[in-house]
């Protein structure tokens, strides 16, 4: 692969009660268990609301992109995700993530045309493909 960008992030501190901060300074979070998994929540952020940031965006850029490309007009259009965490099978945590795509003023079919197709574009999606649970729903 011919690499055309790349992030760089460091997280530092206690893990999931650290910190996280991108190399050019624009990303500094302090991050919290959630209360959900035995730690103290509150207004700092956690991985899976980091990773649901991150998926959502880029989801959302490669449906304008097959949207364009299948020379359909797009209005304002949302994509929600939602990223779970809990335990796997041999003794550690798995994701699983809830993609939802709403694309007004279109067919239920083409939303789920543009879905499917927007599915096999997007990075975060051709990186957890066969490896978590991605459910997708289009709503119009």
């Amino acid at each position: 692969m011919r690499v055309l960008y790349t992030a760089e992030a460091v997280a530092v501190g206690d893990g999931r009660d650290g910190e996280v901060r991108t190399s050019d300074g624009v990303l500094d979070e302090q991050l919290a268990t959630p209360v959900e998994l035995g730690g103290p929540g509150g207004d700092k952020t956690n991985p899976e609301q980091l990773f649901a940031a991150g998926y959502a965006a880029c989801f959302h850029s490669a449906l304008k992109v097959v949207a364009r490309a299948a020379k359909v007009r797009l209005g304002e259009t949302e994509v929600t995700a939602r990223v779970g965490i809990g335990p796997n099978d041999a003794g550690g945590f798995q994701l699983a993530v809830d993609l939802v795509v709403r694309i007004p003023d279109v067919d239920q079919a083409v939303a789920d045309d543009l879905v499917a197709k927007a599915h096999q574009v997007c990075p975060y999606s051709n990186a957890t493909r066969g490896n978590i649970e991605v459910a997708l729903t289009a709503t119009v």
